[in-house]
């Protein structure tokens, strides 16, 4: 059997991720003097935002990428334990959490454990989703920061939110063509929305240079438009453009269609909620922050010895991340007897007033990308929704007209969310779908149990090398 690498004296704090949320609550506890390891999948820390160029081919001018190394510098600085490329795929309330890492399978025990896993991306899809060519906006941003790989030209970016132009502008400054921008807000809508961002005067100023930017660079943005379907043979060949409603249904056959080589879609951003569920962490629906979100303290606490931080708690965006991450590390240092009551309170004042203000803005964009009813009821029936699985819409509306009301229910007979990404992908296209069917609220139809493992590990990498000989058996009975 293989051999599983066990930590001998533990750590204090085990913080699982390794982004803005994840490099704060580490540096904190680490000032504080516990012993402290970071887990993240990637190979260095900075999670989507402040990702890490894989060499001098990368996004060298993301203006986040400065506030990334800054952070990098500090976590090799500080003492802790930096464990990249570890695949976090099971946790217990013991604090004990199982990882593959590049030498084989690692556990990781702790006396407190911090959750800061990030997000997943939501896309609902439309007919031709799975065609060669169509990826993410996040997987776009990882292309073009970590690689600088430019999508296929002309690019065709679609969605919702600001990334929609993060990565337009990102495409067109790496030599790209982008050839559209398909927006499902109207530009009243980022009007409303102005107030709220001007808190972040920053940022917003960014986002207005992405989009005056593309506007003189000639790249058609339609608003209020979604994409209908994607055309190809063996690859992205054109797209249909279609205008939507408030509720952003398809609104009648009035259709564009244009050249693509590539489409960049995401309809917004769901809490990565994985761990806290297998934790046992209560959740609740809000949908003006992602998704299920986990019930917490003020503090970030979510039971003894769990502390969850970032926009697994519900989006709110980087920078009310890195507070979120300080707050949950002062709150493991007071709770662990590193950090005296009044102390603590002191510290964790001014952190709550800055990610008050950090969650303005975060909570803004989080309100505009909120999903609404009409995109999901307007995938077809032959559309693919769960891609693992390889489920189209039609045997959802089967499931739920044989009765199915749960999504727990619907996975046991039709295999959604089954697959290797275990759901992440398709959860709220698939939950939304079902709840239309079945005349319920989003929140009526549950979600998914957490079940491990929670990503893909071989079992070469568990079992390793072994003789039937070494297995141990028990003493025959007598006879």
């Amino acid at each position: 059997m293989a051999d599983r690498t066990e930590i001998p004296d533990g750590y204090d704090v085990l913080v699982l991720g390794g982004g803005p949320a994840g490099m704060q609550a580490a540096l904190t506890a680490r000032r504080h003097g516990l012993r402290v390891a970071l887990v993240d999948e990637g190979q260095r820390p900075g999670g989507q935002v402040y990702r890490a160029p894989s060499g001098p081919t990368g996004d060298v001018h993301n203006k986040d990428l400065a506030r990334g190394e800054r952070l990098r510098r500090d976590i090799a600085a500080c003492g802790a334990a930096v464990l990249s490329r570890h695949s976090a795929w099971a946790a217990g309330a013991d604090r004990r959490v199982e990882c593959l890492a590049p030498d084989g399978p690692v556990s990781l025990q702790a006396s407190a454990l911090i959750l800061a896993t990030g997000t997943t991306e939501r896309v609902i899809p439309m007919p031709g989703v799975t065609l060669p060519g169509v990826i993410g906006l996040a997987a776009a941003t990882i292309l073009l920061k970590a690689h600088g790989v430019v999508p296929g030209s002309p690019a065709v970016i679609a969605g919702v939110g600001p990334l929609l132009y993060a990565v337009a502008a990102a495409i067109r400054r790496a030599g790209g063509h982008v050839a559209a921008v398909v927006d499902l807000l109207h530009p009243a809508e980022w009007a409303a929305a102005l107030p709220g961002l001007a808190s972040r005067p920053d940022l917003l100023g960014r986002g207005l240079a992405w989009m005056a930017g593309l506007r003189a660079g000639g790249v058609p943005i339609h608003h209020r438009a979604t994409l209908a379907a994607i055309h190809g043979d063996t690859s992205v060949a054109e797209v249909e453009i279609a205008g939507v409603a408030a509720d952003w249904s398809l609104l009648g056959q009035r259709r564009r269609t244009i050249p693509a080589g590539s489409v960049a879609i995401g309809h917004g951003l769901s809490p990565a909620s994985d761990f806290a569920r297998l934790l046992g962490v209560p959740h609740r629906f809000a949908a003006d922050r992602g998704g299920w979100v986990p019930e917490l303290a003020p503090d970030r606490r979510a039971a003894e010895g769990i502390y969850i931080a970032g926009d697994c708690a519900g989006i709110s965006g980087a920078a009310a991340a890195e507070f979120a991450g300080m707050l949950a590390g002062l709150s493991a240092a007071r709770d662990l007897g590193a950090l005296e009551p009044k102390r603590y309170a002191a510290l964790a004042r001014p952190v709550q007033r800055r990610l008050r203000r950090a969650e303005r803005f975060g909570s803004t964009i989080s309100r505009l990308m909120t999903l609404r009813p009409g995109l999901a009821r307007s995938v077809a029936p032959d559309t693919v929704v769960c891609r693992c699985e390889d489920i189209a819409r039609a045997a959802i509306d089967r499931a739920a007209g044989e009765g199915a009301r749960h999504v727990n229910q619907l996975k046991s007979t039709t295999r959604c969310g089954m697959g290797p990404c275990q759901g992440r992908s398709c959860a709220d296209a698939v939950a939304e779908i079902l709840a239309a069917d079945a005349g319920l609220r989003r929140e009526q139809v549950g979600q998914w149990t957490a079940r491990v493992p929670l990503r893909p590990i071989p079992l070469a990498a568990l079992l390793g090398e072994f003789d039937y000989a070494e297995i141990p058996r028990p003493p025959m009975l007598p006879a």
